[in-house]
């Protein structure tokens, strides 16, 4: 599945899973109109992209609207190559047209 996919969810499986009250109350506040199911799925799929090795979770350059400098804070993952940013390690956050903030490899956006 690419980044931001939207399925109808008469397209989704149905599945169950036990959260506490207190965790649900939380998501609920968090995600606001959206509703916390959505979160939930966004959360599962970013943590999916964030430890699969499948290219087909990777942007393209076109993607990308703006850059910012960061420093990782735990290992990431370059959204653009698959290479992985190890803790401290300089990095960009870039904010792409799906209105997601990704980790880029400083040396990703080099021009060949």
């Amino acid at each position: 599945m690419s980044l931001n996919t939207k399925l109808p969810t008469t397209d989704m499986q149905v599945t169950s899973i036990r959260f506490e009250r207190e965790l649900i109350d939380k998501l609920k506040t968090l995600a606001g109109s959206r509703g916390y199911q959505s979160l939930v799925r966004e959360i599962l799929w970013d943590y999916v992209r964030q430890h699969s090795d499948d290219p087909g979770f990777q942007i393209q350059r076109q993607q990308i609207r703006a850059i910012m400098a960061a420093e990782a804070q735990r290992p990431e993952r370059c959204a653009l190559t698959g290479e992985t940013i190890e803790p401290e390690e300089e990095m960009w956050i870039a904010f792409t047209t799906d209105h997601e903030l990704v980790p880029l490899c400083i040396d990703s956006l080099e021009v060949d």
